[in-house]
Order: C-alpha cells, then sequence, then structure tokens
C-alpha cells in the first residue's frame, strides 16, 4: 500500500491500514484539516466547498467521506458528481465557494485516488497553504461543529454543460469555422469522466462524426491511463480505421490532452501547448510561459512572433505563479497541459481541444500538416537512483559548479542550456532519485547530453 501526503494534496491506493494506504480514516483527516484552512483563510465559520469526482470505482466512496467530513465542519457542500479537473476549477469561483476539492489520482492507475484542493479562485493551494494543511492533519487536534452548526449537502450535476458553454463563448473558439471543417474525431477517455465531456463538447463546436473509445465512466480503465504513445495503439488504430482527422486521448481528470494525427501518428504530448500558443499569438500578442522541463519549441514559437517567453519551476502552481506574473496569454507544461488564463488558471483539456480546432480549421491544415510548422526537438527521459546517504541537494549544488560549457539555471534543481539543447535535473520528492531530461533536435544529442550529466553525477556520488 501507499500513501503520498504532499503540499498539493493527498494521494495513495485505496485500502490498507491508516497512514499506510489512502483509508477512510486518512481522508477524514485531511479533509478536516483543508476545512480548517479555509475556515482560518477566510475567516468565517460557515463556509462552501465544491467536491467533484472522475470516474474511478473509489470515486463514490471517497466522496461519501469527504461530503461527510466537509458537513461535520460545518461547510456547506456542492457535490458536483462525476466531473473534471478544470469543470471543478470553474465551478468554485462560479458557484462563488470558498475552495474546492477534486477527487481523483489524475493519471495513477485505478486502484489509487486522491484529493487535490483548491482555494476560493478554483486554482491549486500554495506550497505553504499546503504545509499548514499537513501540520494541522498530524496534530490531529480536529473540533467539530454542534448539531445547530452542520452544514448542508445537495447536488448540482449542471457544471460541465456550463463548462462546455464558457469554452465555446470564448472570443478565438470558432464553432462555425470548425463545423464547417468535416472534422472526424476519435476520442479516448479512458473510461473516465472525459467520456462524457469530450465527445458532448465536440459535438457542441459542430463535429458531428465522432467516434468514442472507452468512453463509458466506469472506472475500468483499459489501459495505462498515462497518455504515453506505447498505451494508444487502440487509439491509432481507430484513427487510421476510421480515416479520422486525429483523435484525443485525455487522462482520467480531464486537464492533460494528447492528440494523434490522421496516420496514427503521437503529435506529441510536448507540443500540444506549442500548436495551442502559436495560434493564440497569431492572433494577439504576449507573454508565455512553461515549465523547465517543458520543450524549448514554445519559447521558439513564442519569440517567432516577437514576444516574450518565461520558464518556471516546475508544478502546475509555479507555472501559474509565473504566469501572473508576467501577464501571460497562454502557458502551460510539457505534459499535455494548457493553461488559457481567459478562461482560468488551470490545465483545461476541453480549452485545448476548441483552440486547436479552430486553428486547424482556419489553416486549413491536417493535424500532421499542423505539427510539421514547429521545431522539431526530441526529448530524452532519465533517472538515476541514488543511496539513501546523499544529500541531493549538495549533489545538485556540485553538479551547477562543475559545468563550464553551459548556462545554469539553479531556480528548480540544475538545468543547463546549451546552444542546441538543455538538460534539467530535479530530485523527486517522493523517492531517492534524481531526474534528468534532456533534449535536443535528435534523440542522438539529447541522449548523449543525458548520459553525459548521469555520469558527472555518478562519479560525484562515489565520493559520498
Amino acid at each position: 500500500m501507499t500513501l503520498i501526503k504532499s503540499i498539493s494534496g493527498i494521494r495513495g491506493t485505496i485500502g490498507g491500514r491508516p497512514n499506510d494506504g489512502l483509508s477512510p480514516v486518512d481522508i477524514v483527516k485531511f479533509t478536516t484539516a483543508y476545512a480548517a484552512f479555509i475556515r482560518q483563510s477566510v475567516g468565517k465559520k460557515r463556509i462552501k466547498i465544491a467536491v467533484g469526482r472522475d470516474a474511478r470505482k473509489s470515486g463514490e466512496m471517497v466522496s461519501n467521506i469527504v461530503c461527510g467530513t466537509l458537513v461535520a465542519m460545518g461547510a456547506d457542500v456542492v457535490d458536483l458528481g462525476l466531473s473534471t479537473t478544470p469543470t471543478v476549477e470553474v465551478a468554485v469561483p462560479g458557484l462563488k465557494a470558498d475552495g474546492g476539492i477534486i477527487l481523483t489520482a489524475s493519471h495513477n492507475p485505478g486502484h489509487w485516488n486522491a484529493l487535490k484542493l483548491l482555494n476560493g479562485l478554483g486554482e491549486f493551494i500554495s506550497a505553504a497553504e499546503g504545509e499548514w494543511i499537513l501540520n494541522e492533519a498530524k496534530k490531529e487536534q480536529f473540533e467539530y461543529v454542534s448539531i445547530d452548526e452542520i452544514g448542508s449537502y445537495h447536488k448540482d450535476y449542471s457544471w460541465i454543460d456550463r463548462h462546455i458553454q464558457m469554452v465555446l463563448d470564448l472570443p478565438l473558439v470558432n464553432k462555425d469555422l470548425i463545423a464547417n471543417a468535416g472534422f472526424r474525431v476519435v476520442v479516448d477517455a479512458v473510461n473516465s469522466t472525459g467520456g462524457i465531456t469530450i465527445p458532448h463538447l465536440l459535438r457542441a463546436l459542430g463535429v458531428t462524426e465522432v467516434f468514442e473509445l472507452y468512453c463509458t465512466p466506469d472506472g475500468n480503465f483499459p489501459h495505462n491511463p498515462e497518455p504515453l504513445p506505447e498505451h494508444l495503439t487502440d487509439l491509432s488504430a481507430m484513427v487510421v480505421k476510421k480515416k479520422a482527422s486525429l483523435g484525443f486521448v485525455v487522462d482520467p481528470d480531464v486537464d492533460r490532452l494528447a492528440i494523434v494525427d490522421e496516420n496514427g501518428k503521437m503529435f506529441g504530448e510536448e507540443y500540444t501547448l506549442v500548436a495551442v500558443a502559436d495560434y493564440i499569438l497569431s492572433e494577439q500578442k504576449g507573454t508565455t510561459v512553461s515549465n523547465l522541463s517543458s520543450t524549448r519549441a514554445l519559447r521558439d514559437i513564442t519569440e517567432k512572433h516577437g514576444c516574450e517567453y518565461y520558464a518556471s519551476a516546475v508544478g502546475e502552481v509555479n507555472v501559474v505563479e509565473m504566469m501572473k506574473k508576467h501577464n501571460a496569454i497562454i502557458g502551460g507544461e510539457g505534459n499535455g497541459g494548457i493553461i488559457y488564463p481567459e478562461l482560468h488558471f488551470g490545465r483545461d483539456a476541453l480549452v485545448g481541444i476548441a483552440l486547436l480546432m479552430t486553428s486547424m480549421a482556419k489553416k486549413r491544415m491536417s493535424c500532421s500538416e499542423l505539427r510539421s510548422t514547429f521545431p522539431e526537438y526530441k526529448m530524452s527521459k532519465n533517472k538515476i537512483s541514488l543511496p539513501d546517504k546523499v544529500n541531493v541537494d549538495a549533489l545538485l549544488a556540485e553538479v551547477a559548479s562543475a559545468i563550464k560549457d553551459g548556462q545554469v539555471n539553479t531556480t528548480d534543481g540544475v538545468k543547463i542550456d546549451y546552444a542546441d539543447g538543455w538538460v534539467h535535473l530535479r530530485k523527486s520528492n517522493t523517492e531517492p532519485i534524481i531526474r534528468v531530461y534532456a533534449e535536443a533536435p535528435s534523440h542522438e544529442r539529447a541522449t548523449t547530453m543525458a548520459d553525459n550529466i548521469i555520469r558527472m553525477v555518478n562519479m560525484l556520488t562515489a565520493a559520498y
């Protein structure tokens, strides 16, 4: 069993003993601490919290525990039912709620679940706020309200429709262009809530030929829900078989978007953001943001449009913070996460689909033709296992000092920029490893850069 408590929430495998797996006891403790945080942050005892969940089998059970605990803390609960992460994010301010909880383990397998925590803006809580909640849960000095002060509970299942309408209403989404383009689209929703969201969105955009693959929201994930090429062979095959224009795949909570072109070939998760940003920047000028481990292609595209690009530390909260700091008009992460602040500051696959299809229709390009217009980079992803005795922070500082042939950035781990690529080293927060990502115009060059750095790290580690 696994239980991971972090500043962004709590996640783990269902079952086991308390503090071992994600047990009901752990769910109650963390939910209680979160409610206490919201009450303190808004300065009132009676609070309002929106709760939504993906379709995994443990979802209803976890939701019942969370909602009941919130009511016991004096919170008025709005249960959004089967939903998506971005839908809950837009619902929180729409409902004038004080916060929100999304019950999803994102791309983790079906025996996992998690609580993702939002503030009153519908955005993920900060690191400092998450630390406060962790400490409060650890103390277990909880106090629940009396019978006269318990909260209320009611259901509101309208927010997927509202979310879709908000996407349709965006000025840069052109439903008529999409409808006239005659797109044929395959959707793989890994049998989660994308199955009740993405086909609905596509038909609302005027796409009449939508082929649904794994769109039954029963939590029976037919393949690993991480949207990687090796997991998407069925989608690629169906795109070719149906002679579709393209295929979309989303993760179980629908905040990440990956694309398959008309030939059944992966568009590349890293290029989802690049494609959408290129369209946005062609319509209006502004800054862009992605994290330090995302493709350099976004920087290239941004500069092509005469605009400025900024890189943040890894993590959606950090990307959003940087976007706000520089008033970015588009941002996100290289895992297929699109953040379009015109709607909200959260990764949103619905927004990504609508903007990408508008771009394709406007440019009259096939999916593969659109992909060919962007700079070509290849990425190598590796990890280094470390002995428990190694001080990882000190080790990374040694690496930074030893680099003589590149530009070093220590904002988040160590990133070394070269003329033709980069290498990024980050320590894992959950296991004794260093992740090493490298990118260059070819796999060979990316692998060579990564191998050189890995050899350096191993030599430095041997001295411990």
